[in-house]
């Protein structure tokens, strides 16, 4: 994602745009009319050349051979997001386009030019004879945000990201160190105490990334029962002066102020630290589980990826990519027996075992090193990361304000008075 606020948007890296005809020729970005053969028009977020798209393309093909019907795909690039407003706008757009959840609401749903796509929940996946609401669990369309018509079914999940902090399982000195997970901020920091007593650092951080190491402020205020959307939305600043807020903050002073981050961390940029862990310097790292895929040609011979999450931490977040289709698109119908066909189980184990991620199917087992983080999944509920807030309250108040606290420059009661003015401000330039 490239240290931006959404970790779905950096699943496998940065991206530029490129086309690649599969099936017919490329749609060169155009839309499409309506096609006799039960065809479609698709842009996809990925590059032709990356993990996901290989499995698209396996599906894409064998969607052709048992429905006759052609696909014409234009590999976009993660800039699709800015393109598709215009091309609705345009009457230019494809009947079929996948990006991240926040994406597919800032850029299509919450203009309400997404298509409803909850009848394709009754839907038979071909060959499974089960809904596509089987597979798809609702949890992960209860935490979307809804469309001015109250839908929240306007994107078809095919992966899910989660956030966690992720460890070797296999290093002696954090096996000594932490023989169980801790359950507790107090177990968290005796973990700590241990491994900096041998000599080795408790968390790799790229210090001046506000988004991944403000997720430890995230899932303590969970814990605490604290909204982040809630505590974003409070024009009065008021929600700031919960105590559980406070506390959240003073928990994550102790970890800097306790000489838990990796040395050097205030003063280095991505992915410095992010080798570091790679190489064993620091026990743990907190990011999407994306992670593991762009460390796995850094790490040493025995390497045991694991994961938890933070102490305290009540749901585990998640981002999801997937499906959503222009409210106008002309070939909406073929589009969604192509999504319907796409989570199919032997389809759609690609996602694991090709581009080593997670899907929304908990009938699809993870790769070994996300086993951990498909287990989290598996609470009754997940939520947005941040509770879903994006936007410019987190440059506005509190990304520089966290990242102060996070580098020893401010105490926490000064972090938590300095971003509650900044939100009052802030709301006021609203008007």
């Amino acid at each position: 994602m490239g240290r931006t606020t959404n970790s779905a948007a950096r699943v496998v890296g940065a991206a530029t745009a490129a086309a690649l005809a599969l099936g017919v020729s490329a749609c060169g970005g155009s839309g499409s009319g309506a096609k006799a053969d039960g065809g479609f028009t698709y842009w996809s977020m990925w590059r032709a050349d990356e993990p996901q798209a290989k499995v698209l393309k396996a599906a894409i093909a064998d969607f052709t051979a048992a429905t006759g019907a052609k696909v014409d795909i234009t590999w976009a690039g993660r800039d699709i997001a800015k393109k598709i407003g215009p091309a609705i706008a345009a009457n230019q757009a494809p009947d079929l386009w996948d990006q991240s959840d926040d994406k597919v609401y800032g850029a299509t749903a919450s203009a309400g030019q997404a298509l409803d796509l909850s009848p394709l929940l009754d839907q038979r996946i071909p060959e499974e004879n089960v809904p596509v609401s089987q597979v798809i669990p609702a949890k992960y369309f209860d935490m979307l945000p809804k469309d001015p018509s109250g839908a929240n079914h306007y994107l078809i999940p095919y992966e899910v990201v989660t956030n966690a902090m992720f460890y070797n399982a296999a290093d002696p000195v954090l096996a000594s160190a932490m023989p169980t997970p801790p359950t507790d901020w107090a177990g968290l920091l005796k973990v700590c105490d241990a491994l900096k007593s041998a000599g080795k650092a408790c968390i790799a951080s790229e210090g001046e990334d506000p988004w991944s190491n403000a997720l430890y402020f995230d899932y303590l205020l969970n814990g605490a029962g604290v909204n982040v959307a809630k505590l974003a939305a409070d024009t009065s600043g008021a929600t700031w002066d919960d105590p559980a807020v406070l506390t959240a903050a003073q928990q994550i002073e102790q970890l800097v102020r306790g000489g838990h981050l990796i040395a050097g961390y205030d003063a280095t940029k991505y992915p410095a630290q992010e080798t570091n862990w790679a190489n064993g310097k620091a026990a743990f790292y907190i990011d999407g589980n994306y992670v593991t895929a762009e460390v796995a040609q850094q790490v040493p011979a025995g390497w045991k990826s694991a994961s938890i999450l933070p102490p305290t931490a009540k749901t585990p977040d998640a981002n999801l990519i997937g499906f959503a289709i222009p409210k106008r698109a002309k070939n909406a119908a073929a589009a969604q027996k192509f999504i319907a066909f796409f989570l199919q189980k032997k389809q759609l184990s690609g996602i694991a075992t090709t581009a080593l991620n997670l899907t929304p199917r908990k009938d699809i087992p993870a790769p070994a090193e996300l086993a951990d983080a498909q287990r989290a999944l598996e609470a009754p509920a997940v939520r947005l990361t941040f509770d879903g807030v994006s936007g410019a309250w987190l440059p506005k108040v509190l990304n520089e304000n966290y990242l102060d606290l996070w580098h020893g420059k401010t105490t926490a009661a000064q972090f938590v008075a300095k971003c509650k003015a900044d939100q009052v401000a802030y709301w006021r330039a609203q008007g």
